[in-house]
């Protein structure tokens, strides 16, 4: 298993933006079939170091991670969605038992 964690510092980090980008991130739950599970997960404390939002997404393998990468929803929704609202992001892969 290959959990994908990717962490999002909103351009506007007040909580309707959060809210809006959470359910757009959640939405890939019934439209990308490679996805296992599903986190995420907004910031308590507004640090200069902190980043709004985390997305955590179980993959079963590396050939999944990369479809996941690809599929159309992703790509084409949540991707273009976040990358429209985000000052900048950062993601970590690593396998799980």
């Amino acid at each position: 298993m290959i959990k994908h964690v990717v962490c999002f510092k909103l351009k506007d980090n007040s909580q309707d933006a959060k809210e809006k980008a959470t359910n757009v991130l959640l939405s890939m739950i019934t439209k990308v079939p490679q996805i296992w599970g599903i986190e995420v997960g907004q910031n308590v404390l507004d640090t200069h170091r902190s980043y709004d939002l985390i997305l955590q997404v179980v993959v079963e393998d590396l050939k999944k991670l990369e479809e996941y990468q690809k599929d159309p929803y992703h790509v084409e929704v949540v991707k273009k969605y976040m990358h429209a609202h985000i000052e900048s992001s950062v993601a970590v892969d690593y396998e799980i038992d």
